[in-house]
């Protein structure tokens, strides 16, 4: 193979450092984030970058970061089996130590694309936390693949609290909250939680859960900052009682003995989105044909990786030490459709633990970037108001996707934004090229998210501290819904 690997970068130190989990947007930043969606949109004239079909690759040797997580699965099949040397690409994947490396690298443009959580090319758009930078996603790389896993002790504890809590699936984090009651009245030292990023899916996971059971995740605990690779090692060490991450990080702690999952991500949402596949908008501009060739390499390793009779095998590849560097047994658990909660439990099914192509996997839904916009919001990473829509729709780019599912054959859906929160079970999208199978969609408490309403989504949930003030962002609404909500 041509392709390479380049071994990781050390840890920024404020990254491998338990950082603080919020940030705002200052006036300057958001001034900052106002230039960049400008300019994206004059990158997009028509909504679209110019057509590429057919063209051979502007730019054939590329660089692609990637964090070792089961989900960088799909940019490992498209190198070593080979679609991207079929798309006429030299591919070097840079395995990278934390999401700030991938963040900085995209910035600089030391990266021309990267395995990215959902959140990051829209916190890079808007500048949160760094240098505004617009960015575009044509491809979801997965869905699900997330838990949040406690330690020993703290699920001891848990247990003792609420024990028919504790019995229940999915397990809410009811017993929790009264673990963190009986503490405060001790006059202990709050627990100590952590996520991967600041903007990730986890983060909003983590929450989501903590908060559904009355937590505030602000004032009755601590949330940290850790890169995957590192969780398994500061739960032994007892940094911090529990944390969310994608696998194998969880299981890894299952395996060693440490840790018990509490919930995984497709039992909290079933069928969320997780990684995408994030370029710069002006290197999008500058090489439409690279980025539809890498598109179809990435789409074609994503179907190849959903044949069943590909997933050990799969796991095998990405357990090597070029890449994820865990035991193959622990790899396979989740990539094989079971999942252990406990060293002493028998595993048990869950095949849709990783999802790379069913269901419309790989489709950018605008739908999916607004949801994510309105954790920003509920916890107050945003602090003046943003048209959602708006936002979203310059980052997430399903025009793109329905090109190249045309070139490839492959069905596409037609619409941009769907519901959450509404199938129970398996279903069939027909607003699309062919009628497309789906998975459930549904979120562990029964709420439901209405993209044309996203602002009165927000303000239905009991506990969130918004720094924004929720009538303005509500009249900054493009959509008629959100903006008499």
């Amino acid at each position: 193979m041509t392709d390479k690997i380049v071994p990781p970068a050390s840890p920024d130190a404020a990254t491998a450092a338990a950082g603080a989990h919020r940030f705002r947007i200052s006036r300057r930043g958001l001034l900052g984030a106002a230039a960049t969606l400008a300019a994206a949109r004059l990158l997009l004239p028509g909504g679209a970058f110019a057509a590429a079909t057919g063209a051979a690759p502007e730019k054939t040797d590329l660089t692609i970061g990637f964090i070792p997580l089961t989900d960088c699965a799909p940019l490992v099949i498209a190198h070593e089996k080979g679609f991207f040397k079929r798309e006429g690409l030299k591919v070097t994947l840079s395995k990278e130590a934390s999401w700030a490396n991938i963040r900085d690298k995209m910035t600089i443009g030391a990266l021309d694309a990267a395995h990215m959580l959902a959140g990051m090319p829209i916190a890079a758009t808007l500048g949160l936390g760094a240098i505004p930078q617009a960015q575009v996603t044509a491809l979801s790389l997965d869905l699900n693949g997330n838990a949040i896993t406690l330690s020993n002790a703290l699920h001891d504890r848990m247990v003792a609290a609420d024990p028919a809590a504790m019995a229940e699936r999915p397990m809410t984090a009811r017993a929790l909250k009264a673990v963190i009651d009986a503490d405060k009245a001790a006059g202990k030292a709050p627990l100590t939680f952590a996520a991967v990023f600041p903007v990730s899916s986890h983060m909003y996971e983590l929450r989501y859960w903590l908060a559904s059971a009355g937590i505030d995740p602000d004032a009755d605990l601590r949330i940290i900052v850790i890169p995957p690779p590192q969780m398994v090692a500061n739960l032994r060490a007892g940094n911090c009682d529990g944390y969310c991450v994608g696998e194998p990080w969880n299981e890894r702690a299952v395996e060693a003995g440490i840790g018990k999952v509490a919930i995984t991500s497709v039992e909290l949402w079933a069928n969320q989105p997780e990684k995408v596949l994030g370029v710069a908008a002006d290197w999008a501009e500058k090489n439409p044909a690279t980025h539809e060739a890498m598109l179809r390499a990435v789409i074609a390793a994503g179907q190849w990786l959903d044949d069943p009779a590909n997933r050990a095998e799969a796991a095998d590849i990405i357990a090597g030490r070029a890449y994820v560097n865990a035991p193959a047994e622990v790899v396979r658990m989740s990539m094989t459709g079971t999942f252990r909660y406990a060293a002493d439990e028998a595993p048990r099914p869950l095949p849709d633990f990783n999802v790379f192509s069913r269901y419309a996997a790989n489709f950018p839904w605008i739908s999916h970037a607004e949801w994510t916009l309105t954790q920003m919001i509920r916890w107050g990473q945003i602090d003046r108001p943003v048209d959602i829509a708006a936002t979203a729709a310059a980052v997430y780019r399903p025009d793109l996707y329905r090109r190249v599912a045309a070139q490839m054959g492959i069905a596409a859906p037609t619409i941009d934004r769907k519901p959450e929160g509404v199938n129970t079970s398996a279903w069939t999208l027909t607003e699309a090229t062919r009628p497309i199978a789906m998975g459930p969609d549904v979120f562990f408490d029964g709420t439901r998210f209405d993209p044309a309403d996203p602002v009165g989504y927000i303000r239905r949930f009991a506990i969130k501290a918004p720094a924004v003030d929720l009538t303005a962002l509500a009249a900054a609404q493009t959509t008629p819904r959100a903006s008499a909500a």
